[in-house]
């Protein structure tokens, strides 16, 4: 089996994962709704709402944003990916703009991988692999979006509930388990479409250092997200302080200045957006050299790590010796320190550095359309 067709199936595995992580946190609101619990219904809720709608405004943008490139629609056709304009409207204010762009990926790769190529030249074949790659990165860029406004709050928000209130059941552990997956999965994909996509970066190589990425990423936000957890159990007020960090991190990348989007409020959303993710994990905003952020940013995550289990056993002394405790004390520590040693490893060691690659089929430069231009202003792993 070759890699392309390898990222065929996968792609489709990413489909699973996508439903399934929405599906559980539907039922479970369905469940909390029905046991009267409207305040948990209302966040799941809300956390599902605020995902799918920014996803959905960012991919209509996108599609505009691509319709009107003369590089990526010379002839000024009023179609994209066969849909007019109107049907864009439709299809993304009913909520299936990433459905959308998984089924015109998946068609046109199945086109590439299980359909001889009847002779097409290299520059077709060229072309025609260099789209895909621009729409996979695109998914994998709102799969992100997706990933930190709904399955990270939602991971947040059910380990709070299970933890604080002992409410223990079937759908919440799959909830958890989907939300856990949809973020290790979306990181992993996102990186290695991003680098894919740049020609100035080498392709993050698979095997060991896609294992260190992953454990790295999955064990900061982990221990950070325990530990919001049970500062969350001690006192509900938290979720102010926790909005501040969001502010924080939301001026931050405002002073940053970053260009990512074709119009100023798409971009002051991005901004938003930016802030939520960087309250569960880093990332380089602006492109740029970030050693001191970086650095600043886990040396605060570790006084959180330290602080939330230190605060629990001295203002609930109660639970000193609980087994719950202990257990989730073990994995903020465990996890907080194995992700600072992948962390350092893997950004010492095999980060892949900033090379000119030999030109390829995505890499075009002469030319650079609106999504190669998205794709190089985004977030940075």
């Amino acid at each position: 089996m070759t890699k392309t067709s390898m990222r065929w199936l996968l792609t489709i595995a990413g489909v699973f994962l996508y439903v399934g992580d929405i599906w559980t946190d539907i039922v479970l609101a369905v469940k909390y709704f029905q046991e009267e619990q409207y305040v948990w219904t209302g966040f799941t809720v809300m956390f599902i709402l605020i995902g799918l709608l920014v996803t959905q405004i960012f991919s209509y943008a996108w599609y505009w944003d691509d319709l009107n490139d003369p590089l990526l629609n010379p002839e000024g056709k009023r179609e994209i990916s066969d849909m007019s304009k109107p049907g864009l409207v439709v299809l993304h204010a009913f909520g299936f703009g990433i459905f959308t762009r998984y089924y015109h990926l998946l068609k046109e790769g199945f086109q590439v991988v299980w359909t001889k190529s009847n002779g097409d030249g290299v520059d077709k074949l060229r072309e025609v692999h260099k789209k895909l790659f621009c729409v996979a990165t695109d998914l994998s860029m709102l799969k992100l979006f997706e990933t930190f406004l709904e399955s990270a709050p939602q991971l947040l928000l059910q380990l709070y509930i299970l933890l604080g209130h002992n409410e223990v059941s079937v759908m919440q552990c799959l909830s958890v388990a989907f939300s856990f997956c949809n973020i290790a999965w979306s990181l992993v994909d996102y990186r290695r479409c991003l680098r894919r996509s740049l020609p100035y970066i080498r392709e993050m190589p698979s095997g060991l250092p896609t294992a260190i990425y992953l454990l790295y990423k999955i064990c900061t936000i982990t221990s950070l997200i325990l530990s919001y957890s049970l500062l969350l159990i001690l006192s509900i007020y938290t979720t102010v302080a926790l909005t501040v960090l969001w502010l924080l991190a939301t001026i931050w990348t405002h002073l940053l200045e970053t260009k990512f989007c074709s119009s100023r409020s798409l971009e002051f959303l991005y901004r938003a957006v930016a802030g939520v993710i960087l309250t569960f994990t880093f990332f380089n905003v602006k492109g740029q050299d970030t050693k001191v952020a970086m650095t600043t940013y886990y040396i605060f995550c570790t006084v959180i790590n330290i602080m939330s289990p230190s605060l629990m056993a001295l203002l609930k002394p109660e639970l000193q010796t609980s087994t719950l405790l202990l257990t989730i004390s073990g994995l903020i520590c465990g996890c907080s320190v194995l992700g600072l040693v992948c962390l350092i490893l893997y950004y010492v060691h095999l980060h892949p550095r900033r090379v000119q690659r030999e030109e390829d089929e995505v890499d075009d430069p002469g030319k650079e359309t609106k999504s190669l231009a998205r794709i190089k202003n985004f977030l940075k792993p």
